[in-house]
């Protein structure tokens, strides 16, 4: 009888060798050294382990991936072949978003003049260390949910501790940053903005005695209610004002860190009342660096007011043009001076310590290793951090405070923390709203500007030229 020969014999596998070409052995190497540097930048041996699964594919080919190529349908063929360069395509991607950048709009306007509605950014991952994925199970093209089927774009049946990756620096004062929205972990489906957080808080200051259980009981307005992990959440785009380790308190808008005033980047606006005789053209606003969705088609007018105003967001330079314009009536105020001080939603949300946004007591930004003496008094500024980041529980009973079931005067933080803020000051939510920023939502910073459209304009009169591959902070 003829005995078939073995599929994994020593001859079988010799002649496999012998049949591979040069430039494939090459490819194969290059591929190796590739996958060997980026298992040490990892610092996980353990994905040595894929190797052989790499020589399978460009060597010996026992696992029949290709199998494909030797069917007699065409049909088959074709359709493979569209499936593997798509597939190929993805796990690029993957890689390339997860530990080397990735493309970001700018969807708002809290930094504005510095970067503006319809820039198309090139996030850098690289530059503090790219976090290894902690949900890596995911669609790469989207961030939490898929388009059309308004479906979850990832699965969290398996969920990766919090690992960095050796960067090129860490993040500094002024430096834009690219991270996960903290107050993004808790999401009703259908009341996306303001967050949940803020909602609970809003409905808790009407007199609901729950929010949460109130949300929880009406879905058909508030919607399911999610958690979402920290990779997965909504990305925000803001300035560092705080580093770990800074006091920081905020005086009438001005910003102290360790005590001494923080000098304001160039393109840092406020809003301003401009009292006026008549509208203002859309030409003026545009030579004076305002743009219309800021300033409006027409002035407005307000009970008890006898004159007309525009309340726009404007930079020191900007001001000095709008001073003069023939159509100034009369002297131009910062609209936080004329306003009643805002106090509702402010960090710390729902403790009731009655901060306002442009006047804040000096506190302690968290630094990992660092140890802070807890009081009932201090605890609403760092519980969320404790408990929500950390992964702690805490519980304040008859003037006690205790984290894990353990009574505790101190606590040592195991992340650093960043103060954000938007330079559009007063069109921002930023850590005046939500507070700290862990180190671990952290994604990486602008490193150009690859396009930018001007929502005001049509194609191709929207393209801003000026901007393209241009530096997303002047400032640093």
């Amino acid at each position: 009888m003829e005995q078939k020969p073995r599929l994994f014999s020593k001859d079988d596998f010799l002649s496999r060798l012998r049949a591979i070409k040069a430039t494939r052995w090459v490819r194969f190497s290059i591929v190796c050294l590739v996958y060997i540097l980026w298992v040490i930048w990892m610092g996980n041996p353990w994905l040595l382990l894929v190797l052989p699964l790499l020589f399978d594919i460009y060597i010996t080919s026992y696992i029949p991936l290709t199998w494909w190529k030797s069917s007699k349908s065409k049909v088959t063929r074709t359709v493979m072949s569209w499936v593997d360069a798509i597939v190929y395509a993805l796990v690029l991607v993957y890689f390339i978003f997860a530990f080397v950048g990735q493309n970001y709009k700018i969807p708002s306007s809290s930094l504005e003049k510095t970067l503006l509605i319809g820039d198309y950014l090139w996030v850098n991952k690289a530059v503090y260390g790219p976090r290894v994925p902690q949900t890596p199970i995911h669609f790469p093209l989207a961030q939490h949910t898929l388009p059309v089927t308004d479906s979850k774009s990832y699965s969290d049946i398996i969920q990766l501790p919090y690992h960095r990756l050796p960067g090129v620096r860490s993040v500094e004062r002024y430096d834009i940053v690219v991270f996960n929205a903290p107050c993004a972990d808790t999401v009703a489906l259908k009341m996306q903005e303001p967050d949940y957080y803020h909602i609970v808080d809003m409905l808790e200051a009407e007199g609901v005695p729950d929010g949460r259980a109130y949300i929880a009981a009406h879905p058909e307005q508030f919607g399911e209610v999610v958690w979402r992990p920290v990779d997965r959440r909504e990305n925000f785009v803001k300035r560092t004002i705080g580093l770990p380790g800074d006091r920081i308190k905020i005086v009438d808008d001005i910003i102290y860190i360790n005590g001494k005033p923080l000098t304001e980047p160039k393109y840092v606006q406020h809003n301003y009342v401009v009292p006026v005789s008549s509208p203002v053209s859309s030409e003026q606003w545009k030579g004076s660096g305002v743009s219309l969705v800021d300033a409006g088609t027409a002035p407005q007018t307000a009970p008890g007011i006898d004159y007309q105003f525009y309340n726009v967001p404007l930079t020191s330079e900007s001001l000095a043009k709008v001073k003069k314009f023939p159509q100034v009536s009369g002297e131009i105020v910062r609209l936080s001076k004329l306003t009643t001080p805002l106090t509702q939603g402010i960090f710390p949300v729902g403790e009731g310590l009655g901060w306002e946004l442009r006047n804040m007591p000096e506190f302690w930004i968290p630094k990992q290793g660092a140890t802070l003496h807890l009081t009932p008094q201090n605890l609403p500024v760092y519980r969320r951090a404790i408990e929500t980041y950390e992964g702690n529980k805490v519980a304040l009973r008859d003037g006690k405070i205790y984290i894990n079931g353990e009574p505790t005067e101190y606590y040592t933080f195991k992340l650093d923390y960043y103060w954000m803020m938007g330079d559009n000051r007063d069109n921002s939510s930023d850590s005046r709203f939500w507070g700290f920023v862990p180190e671990d939502h952290i994604v990486g910073t602008p490193m150009t500007v690859l396009v930018s459209f001007d929502n005001e304009e049509t194609f191709p009169g929207n393209i801003r030229w000026n901007r393209m591959f241009r530096t997303p902070n002047p400032d640093k």
